[in-house]
């Protein structure tokens, strides 16, 4: 598969299908596959699945010339990969592709005669192009340079796009002309290293060097006056190492110092003023290891670097953090001494969780210390749900009003940034920030931030989304990315984070598809060893295994369900139907229509696994039996794909960034909550924010009501008793139940129709329940957790919760059993909702069992589950191994046994 290929392309629909059709941005340029818009806005027409069937190879490059270069402050110093963006809206050339170099200033515009060759080409998704302009002498035309445009397709499309190339006067240069050897590409540059010139994997190595001879972790004690908790030891190891990173000055990855001048080994940009250190990274720790408790020791040294002297001439921010910190708080081994910190004693008293009303209308949680003169507040960004484990943390393990904390949440937040900048902390989401990011009084973006904290930071995974976007533009002097999740299916999820952080020139896509994603998808060893080495230098990752936390162990074992004899004819009569879909799929490389109705036939697949009775009655009203067509003039298809895929968890509205609530699905194929999308069309032009598809209130198809628990009905099943696997897992709980009546259990389930039908049998077992979705507020799960909290036997030992809502930032160490109805795609968010148990301040050995239909589909999504694992594991070592590859068509064949 095409390293370069949009969020729907085939491999993602088997891979990672549930995250596809929400990975749109809503912005007004149309930027070429392998560009990138400031940094962040990558274009990503979800439509656009052009590469099914093939790779995406390099055809060879033409030469053009870059116009206009006076009218531009851009600038090109020697060979530089530049970033060639479509602008279609532009009045004087509809085929119009701008250029930006490697800092995203414009340099100029492809000369027209190519850009009309080219943006056909481009837009029709036939082809990927990167620019990279070599080093050649600058005599002559001053206002023009030369540019090599090479040229990606798939081996398909050779033929039409050399006829187009030709037929538009340009001279494609391929591997078989002698000219080929000329290519600046890195593709060719790593087999043909000339000169004095440093090949891509010697920078890379000479970063790895860097990196061994860094120390070993030390550790660190927080201030006592602001953490009142005794860290344990790998936090304090971890407390270290962010404040060394922090503390940085050294140049950034790939910049060297010759002679005063300064320049980046990958572009070969250059310049005299000293580039900023990259003081942030990627904190990678495993879940439930502690990471918020050791963030915020990090925060509290901010309420003590003031004590430190400062110098005439010194930079205070640096030498503060530097000397008035690492001298003051090391690890009780070292000889060096901790410095008293004055503190006030009469501090207020910080609210209770129970008592959160007012800070959900934006007012602060509690008071900073009296006197104190700090001014360095922290953003932290994170899910709703986060919150509670934020306020949670500060009452546990901070001394009460040493920290002053913000809300930025709800509708009587502030609109002044004074007001914000007077606090330690300020708590908002990522959704907040998307709907603020086109608002020019927004307070967040216009403070110039000490510290940006990303937790759950895997949520911008789509460098496409608004929400990435909005903390891309973030100004701050200090970036953090949290997550025990940094890849959840694919290393272009690291790309997302590589923007964040602004390390430059893998924040460009160009180079990240160039250096990094293109040798993984072609199998090169290089490409896994280039990114080992890059997480060598950005993250801090421990893992529960290799940690000495004190844990229980935890267990997994995966049992297997034999279908009864209905179950089978169904599933079967199903999978016939399916498997015809997708080889139309694959045959006619579908458009993003199709595609929905490849994830409904899928959807009702693993429906069938669980329990007949989610599917309709009668098979023939499930998927259409013609052609696929196009469900603009099929409103009947959407709404038969919405039954399908509106009850699975794993959808989430782009816009919100939750769980879609009264699901609408537009005429373009395209999924939101009905208020989203409402309010996103009465705020930007007539158009679908994730295709520009023209959109009005017209085009919506509602889904069908929601189920509630007395509405579920029996559907295929000609018998009322439970499924095979509800029958499997009744015989698991009650052997539980006779061993230790209080044992508390998590039964986890993509599907909220499946919690529906676990309640009654559960009920008539003698079990008491409580059950927590996706549907739920914020407030109404938070009661669950503390119901399900109290011991049995008044309390419920059974909790039914949804996957996707219930797998990050809740503690569910009350239990100590935990079942996975079923398998997910993607095993970083089973590994989640698995870690809501296993974490610190578990007592009790955990047992997961993870229940799969025995020959069914759910046995083939393990096999793509091993494939992320194995991926997800070998960029935190440091071996070189072979088959990287990305997941291919060849996965879904799997899956439908083709």
């Amino acid at each position: 598969m095409s390293d370069e290929q949009d969020p729907v392309e085939l491999f993602m629909v088997l891979d990672r299908w549930p995250l596809i059709p929400f990975n749109g941005d809503g912005e007004d340029d149309v930027v070429a596959e392998g560009s990138q818009l400031d940094g962040s806005s990558f274009s990503s027409s979800p439509s656009s699945s052009s590469q099914v069937g093939g790779e995406l190879l390099l055809m060879g490059f033409v030469i053009v010339n870059i116009v206009g270069l006076q009218y531009y402050s851009g600038t090109i110093n020697g060979r530089e990969l530049v970033s060639l963006v479509r602008d279609p809206l532009n009045t004087h050339d509809p085929n119009a592709i701008k250029v930006l170099n490697t800092r995203s200033a414009q340099v100029g515009y492809i000369e027209r005669a190519a850009a009309q060759v080219f943006a056909p080409l481009i837009d029709s998704r036939l082809v990927t192009v990167e620019g990279i302009v070599p080093k050649v002498s600058r005599q002559g035309n001053r206002y023009k340079i030369p540019c090599q445009v090479h040229i990606f397709a798939r081996i398909a499309a050779f033929e039409s796009v050399k006829s187009a190339l030709s037929n538009g006067g340009l001279n494609l240069i391929s591997e078989d002309s002698a000219a080929f050897a000329l290519s600046e590409a890195a593709v060719v540059k790593d087999q043909v290293v000339a000169g004095d010139s440093k090949s891509i994997d010697a920078i890379f190595k000479l970063l790895d060097e860097k990196v061994l001879k860094k120390e070993a972790l030390g550790t660190m004690e927080p201030p006592n006056s602001v953490i009142k908790s005794e860290l344990l030891s790998h936090q304090k190891e971890g407390l270290w190492w962010l404040v060394q990173q922090e503390s940085a000055h050294e140049l950034p990855p790939f910049w060297e110092e010759k002679d005063g001048v300064f320049f980046n080994a990958l572009t070969n940009y250059s310049t005299d003023k000293r580039p900023d250190p990259i003081r942030g990274g990627i904190f990678a720790d495993d879940m439930g290891l502690g990471k918020t408790l050791t963030l915020l020791s990090l925060i509290s040294f901010d309420k003590c670097a003031s004590v430190v002297p400062v110098e005439e001439g010194d930079d205070s921010d640096e030498r503060e953090l530097r000397d008035g910190i690492l001298a003051a708080f090391v690890g009780k081994n070292s000889k060096r001494g901790r410095v008293s910190t004055k503190a006030n004693n009469s501090r207020k008293k910080l609210k209770s969780v129970g008592a959160r009303a007012k800070e959900m209308k934006g007012e602060p949680v509690c008071d900073r210390v009296s006197g104190s003169s700090s001014t360095r507040t922290t953003l932290v960004v994170c899910p709703p749900a986060i919150f509670s484990v934020w306020i949670t943390q500060l009452e546990e393990h901070t001394r009460p009003g040493s920290l002053k904390v913000y809300l930025y949440y709800g509708r009587q937040r502030t609109t002044d940034a004074n007001v914000l900048q007077k606090h330690d902390i300020v708590l908002t989401t990522y959704n907040i920030l998307a709907n603020e990011e086109q608002l020019l009084e927004s307070p967040i973006k216009k403070i110039e931030w000490w510290r940006v904290i990303l937790d759950e930071a895997h949520i911008i995974k789509n460098v496409n989304a608004q929400q990435t976007r909005a903390v891309n533009n973030l100004i701050a002097k200090r970036r953090w990315v949290v997550t025990g999740t940094p890849i959840q299916n694919h290393s272009m999820d690291l790309y997302s984070l590589m923007t964040f952080l602004r390390v430059e020139p893998l924040s460009l896509k160009p180079y990240w598809v160039s250096l990094i994603q293109r040798p993984l998808v072609l199998g090169d060893e290089n490409g896994i060893m280039r990114l080992q080495i890059l997480m060598a230098t950005m993250s801090l990752r421990r893992t529960k295994e290799k940690t000495l936390v004190g844990l229980p162990s935890k267990t997994l074992e995966t049992i297997y369900v034999e279908l009864s004899g209905e179950e089978r004819e169904i599933y079967e009569q199903m999978e016939l139907r399916a498997k015809s879909i997708v080889m139309e799929y694959i045959c006619t490389e579908g458009s993003m229509k199709s595609y929905l109705t490849v994830l409904s036939a899928l959807v009702r697949l693993r429906q069938i696994c669980t329990d007949i009775a989610m599917c309709p009655p009668d098979l023939r009203d499930v998927l259409p039996v013609n052609k696929i067509g196009d469900v603009n003039s099929n409103p009947k298809l959407l709404d038969k794909m919405l039954m399908a895929l509106q009850d699975d968890d794993g959808f989430d509205c782009p816009i919100c960034i939750s769980p879609p609530k009264n699901t609408v699905i537009t005429s373009c194929a395209h999924i939101f909550c009905k208020i989203c999308i409402l309010k996103t069309l009465q705020h930007m032009k007539s158009c679908c924010p994730m295709c520009r598809h023209p959109l009005t209130e017209s085009d919506l198809f509602f889904a069908p009501s929601e189920p509630t628990p007395d509405s579920v009905t029996d559907g295929n099943r000609s018998s009322s008793a439970p499924s095979s696997k509800a029958t499997a897992l009744l015989k698991l709980l009650c052997a539980v139940r006779d061993q230790n009546p209080t044992t508390k259990s998590v039964v986890f389930s993509q599907f909220r129709t499946m919690l529906l039908l676990l309640e009654a049998p559960l009920k008539a077992a003698g079990f008491k329940t409580l059950r927590l979705d996706g549907k739920m507020s914020a407030g109404q799960r938070a009661d669950v957790i503390k119901g399900f909290g109290v011991p049995a036997p008044e309390g419920p030992t059974i909790l039914l919760a949804s996957l996707k809502a219930s797998g990050a930032g809740i503690n569910l160490t009350m239990a100590s059993r935990v079942y996975l109805f079923e398998p997910w795609w993607n095993p970083a968010v089973e590994e989640q909702a698995m870690d809501r148990v296993h974490r610190i301040g578990q007592t009790e050995e955990v047992k997961i069992v993870r229940m799969i239909a025995h020959n069914t589909i759910e046995e083939r999504i393990l096999q793509l589950q091993e494939k992320k694992k194995l991926f997800a594991s070998k960029i935190f070592k440091k071996k070189n191994s072979r088959d990287q590859r990305d997941v291919s068509v060849d996965d879904l064949r799997t899956l439908m046994h083709l």
